[in-house]
């Protein structure tokens, strides 16, 4: 007689549960969990939230850290030779006598810089390396969402973490092996940018399936802390080797990534069904109701219609039923990467292309970070190099003051996921946050400079400012976006969305460090960061006032009532 699986629901049971189709990690835990402590019960659905939040977290907390040496490590590939100390086989022994080394004393001005950039025009090659990377991003996020659809995306992930530390570990052998042709770092770049696709699409599909739309704000808010934390510990451990060997800089975090890759392939559970938690999928079906309880900011557009205020519970309990019953294909460590892995029912098809730009708010949303990106990854790329041009600071230190932009955007992150939910107005939020930005940005150009302090504090404010539109619009709106009410349910079609904005926004992310590496001085950079930020938040206003017009309008209803 076959046995029927009852859908957990949420209460405390025992983690000695088996699931055939969990990973192999998993399993294994599960397993030992029946046999060491057999009496233990916890709550499954809490545990697999905060693995699945956890194990997202380290792993977009990696692909930042694989992206920042290479902002640090500019500073030395080409620098100011003068200030530089010999090397020891130059220098004459303190008791007298020749030096060590059989060659003459250098006196070229490019000694001490690393081949091809010893060049005049240095600045436009380390530019190309950021274009190469950023330009292969650009365009292959739009295919990585159309893929992350189909695939597994445990697998995604593992495997795009594997190849993204493996070339980061061969951007650093170039040093060891002293290869010095351009062709090569590009080629590296340009194959790092294009697995670096699989992280967010990846990431935000498996928590978007896990987690509901209440306090959605808040919790994406904390949860892509990732990308500045990923950020500092890819700046500090660069740092820490980038005076002595500065292929280091490249390979620890290569290896650390590969290492986390491996952990996401054991442990990653990427779909609520796979360990029996099916209440969730009740949930998702629940929120799909167009009443305007569900959802805080629900209509991106700013527009509300007739259908949002009136739920149809047949319709719910019916989808919430097929829902239920399609439990998705048994996967396991035999089943393919491509194929049936992910096969939704029929009325489930993975949205296209199209489709998804249809979706009310989606092109406003990409424009405005396509700018806002441009001025982030600007920040993110050439910060370290301003700061110790700008300044008396030493390679070391420009690199550890740098930090400071992404632990404000951490801030940033956190405080325009409260105002969001507080006030559900993401795009309001979105304005006011770019406008105090724009001003900002002149004044640390002008007043940076002054004292280490100043410069500490204003680099915080900066950070908070240009990092929380950008944290905001890729993480909540873009989940939101990705389960708008015109998708009638349809749950395939949150990595697509969420694809097309990023990706959208990492076209401006590859033109703004290109630009900063074409302009000549740094004033006009900073006047081309301000553009950006007014042009990001021109985008945003349409929508902006949409949600004014609703909130004023719902305040007269409820005077109304009263």
């Amino acid at each position: 007689m076959q046995r029927t699986r009852i859908p957990s629901t949420g209460r405390q049971q025992r983690m000695s549960s088996t699931y055939p189709a969990a990973p192999i990690g998993v399993r294994v835990i599960s397993y030992l969990s029946a046999k060491l402590c057999p009496r233990f019960q916890v709550n499954r659905v809490l545990w697999f939230k905060c693995s699945v939040l956890g194990l997202t977290y380290i792993a977009y907390t990696c692909y930042h850290m694989t992206r920042k040496p290479i902002s640090v490590v500019k500073s030395v590939l080409h620098r100011n030779c003068s200030t530089v100390t010999l090397p020891p086989e130059f220098v004459t022994p303190a008791g007298g006598g020749y030096p060590t080394s059989p060659s003459p004393l250098p006196t070229d001005g490019t000694w001490c810089d690393y081949a091809p950039f010893d060049q005049p025009d240095f600045n436009s090659l380390l530019g190309a390396l950021d274009s190469a990377f950023l330009f292969s991003y650009a365009i292959a996020m739009f295919f990585a969402g159309f893929i992350a659809e189909r695939v597994s995306l445990r697998y995604f992930l593992a495997l795009g973490m594997a190849f993204s530390g493996v070339f980061c570990y061969l951007f650093g052998m170039a040093k060891v092996y002293d290869i010095h042709a351009l062709w090569y770092f590009i080629a590296v770049q340009a194959l790092a940018g294009m697995f670096q696709t699989t992280g967010w699409p990846g990431v935000v599909t498996i928590v978007g399936r896990w987690f509901g739309k209440s306090k959605r704000g808040l919790i994406f808010g904390i949860w892509n802390s990732h990308t500045s934390i990923g950020n500092v510990l890819g700046t500090l451990i660069a740092a820490h080797y980038v005076e002595r060997d500065w292929s280091m800089s490249f390979v620890v975090p290569g290896f650390v990534m590969g290492v986390c890759g491996f952990l996401m392939f054991l442990f990653l559970v990427e779909r609520p069904e796979i360990v029996d938690c099916q209440e969730k999928v009740a949930d998702y079906a629940q929120q799909q109701r167009g009443s305007s309880a569900g959802s805080s900011y629900r209509r991106m557009d700013g527009s509300v219609s007739d259908e949002e205020f009136a739920g149809n519970p047949e319709q719910d309990n019916a989808s919430t039923r097929s829902l239920r019953g399609s439990y998705y294909s048994e996967i396991n460590e035999r089943t393919p990467i491509i194929g049936s892995i992910n096969r939704a029912p029929p009325h489930q098809d993975a949205i296209g292309f199209f489709g998804a730009l249809r979706i009310p708010g989606v092109i406003e949303f990409s424009l405005s970070l396509f700018f806002s990106k441009l001025v982030s990854y600007t920040f993110l790329f050439w910060l370290p190099f301003y700061i110790q041009h700008s300044t008396s600071m030493g390679a070391k230190l420009s690199a550890d003051v740098s930090t400071v932009f992404d632990i404000g955007g951490i801030v940033g992150a956190i405080a325009a996921g409260m105002l969001s939910d507080a006030s559900a107005m993401p795009a309001t939020t979105c304005t006011g946050m770019l406008a105090i930005a724009a001003p900002l940005l002149l004044i640390y150009r002008c007043w940076g400079n002054v004292s280490l302090s100043l410069n500490i504090l204003l680099l915080f404010i900066v950070g908070v400012t240009v990092n929380g539109p950008y944290a905001l619009i890729t993480t909540s709106v873009s989940a939101e976006l990705g389960q708008h009410s015109s998708l009638n349910g349809n749950s395939k079609a949150l990595a697509t969305v969420t694809a097309i904005i990023d990706g959208t926004g990492s076209i401006g992310a590859a033109i703004g460090p290109l630009l900063a590496g074409m302009l000549s001085g740094w004033s006009n950079v900073f006047y081309m960061l301000v553009i950006s930020d007014v042009l990001a938040l021109a985008m945003l206003l349409r929508i902006s006032s949409k949600e004014c017009q609703r909130r004023n309008s719902n305040r007269r209803y409820n005077v109304r009532i009263e």
